[in-house]
């Protein structure tokens, strides 16, 4: 790629995706001129700083799906660099935990699709086994998942942006993306800070993924669709209750995961997130509203399908969100020792899931190619997890599709 003064690719978003994708691509590619366009003053300001700090183990994707085998694959390359960068990933155990005899089907199902996937250690255990891990939990089976560990994922963007930085990447923060000039000979990007032209472009947009894609030239048949996650914040003798990771059997009628209690890398136990639908995309208070995005929202069709679908287990949702008792009498059903007065709210994310028109929600990753560019329509939970393997996958379709360093 010979364009003087221009850069060979430009990839579009500075959190965890678009970070890993330029680390790989410069390891690849170390001459390449690349640049990364955010439009926040900082990285992960979004999805990448907003979450739970989980490094999945691969439990809950179907086998053979981009999700099970990136997410296997990225949480060993995680696990790699954080031990080179010094960074706490610290391996707590999962319990997911089966509260009623009519879970237990489901439990098995999870564990044999664990197997397919390929994780080791796991075991299904008795109360009096699963209490010697977790004490304070109640159940009447369980399945032990070791490999599940919790990172701070703003720290692992942090490292990865200052490899990026010795790799001589350029970063653009600050930079708002008013319309895309795509062919199939370049890109320019016309900006509130001037126009940028490349040669080539990646848009890990996240929350904004959509609307990037339209504006490059795609016609995406799905809609990113905002969940708003709220965390609660366990302290004192609440904190006391958990060791590592608690998480219930998922409800195969409702496409989240419900109430789960994480112990971080530092030590703070969350309940949580939730998913309710927001109105805002990057609205993080619970009363903020965005009237595009919610427009956005509203009149996609496939929204008032799945409001119809999931009525129930959605009302259900928001009413925990919003009344402090319910939300902990959930909690209590793995927890009976939890006292309301250990739990506060704390903090939130939004969840960028793309749904199709008829409302389903769309659950394996997605990418898709533009005139000179490649866009991630879909990662949701394991993205940051699968980071460093997302981003080898789109290291080899660019250098295929753009032949990056002369490659074919």
């Amino acid at each position: 790629m010979d364009r003087p003064g221009a850069p060979d690719l430009t990839i579009v978003g500075a959190g965890l995706l678009g970070l890993a994708t330029a680390v790989r691509v410069s390891e690849r590619w170390p001459g390449l001129r690349i640049v990364v366009v955010e439009k926040e003053d900082a990285i992960a300001r979004h999805q990448s700083g907003h979450n739970s700090g989980v490094v999945h183990a691969g439990l809950y994707y179907a086998p053979g799906s981009l999700k099970a085998l990136l997410c296997r694959a990225g949480a060993a390359a995680l696990r790699e660099r954080c031990e080179r960068w010094s960074v706490p990933l610290v391996e707590r155990g999962k319990l997911v935990v089966a509260v009623r005899e009519s879970e237990l089907p489901q439990l098995e199902k999870l564990e044999r699709r664990g197997r397919e996937n390929g994780i080791q250690g796991m075991t299904v255990l008795e109360p009096a086994e699963f209490r010697e891990i977790e004490p304070s939990v109640l159940g009447v089976r369980a399945l032990h998942v070791p490999e599940t560990g919790v990172v701070d994922f703003k720290l692992v963007a942090a490292r990865l942006a200052d490899d990026l930085r010795e790799h001589g990447v350029e970063f653009r923060f600050g930079t708002r993306i008013l319309s895309v000039d795509a062919t199939d000979t370049g890109v320019t990007l016309r900006t509130d800070r001037g126009d940028i032209r490349s040669a080539a472009l990646v848009a890990c947009a996240g929350l904004q993924s959509d609307r990037l894609a339209a504006a490059a030239g795609l016609a995406p048949e799905i809609r990113i669709v905002p969940f708003r996650g709220g965390y609660w914040t366990l302290r004192g003798g609440g904190a006391a209750l958990v060791r590592g990771l608690i998480y219930p059997v998922p409800d195969p009628a409702f496409p989240f995961l419900g109430v789960h209690f994480t112990r971080g890398a530092d030590d703070a136990v969350t309940a949580g997130p939730n998913a309710v639908p927001a109105l805002a995309r990057e609205g993080y208070r619970r009363t903020a509203v965005s009237p595009r995005d919610a427009a956005d929202t509203l009149g996609w069709p496939g929204f008032a399908r799945l409001a119809r679908r999931y009525a129930r287990t959605g009302t259900t949702e928001v009413w925990r969100e919003l009344v402090k008792p319910a939300a902990i009498g959930e909690m209590q059903r793995y927890l009976p020792e939890l006292r309301a007065s250990d739990v506060v709210r704390g903090g939130s994310g939004i969840r960028a899931q793309a749904m199709t028109r008829d409302g389903s929600l769309v659950d394996d990753f997605v990418f898709g190619d533009g005139p000179s560019s490649l866009h991630v329509l879909n990662a949701p939970s394991p993205a940051a997890t699968s980071c460093l393997a997302i981003g080898d996958h789109i290291a080899d379709r660019a250098g295929a599709r753009f032949g990056l360093g002369g490659s074919a």
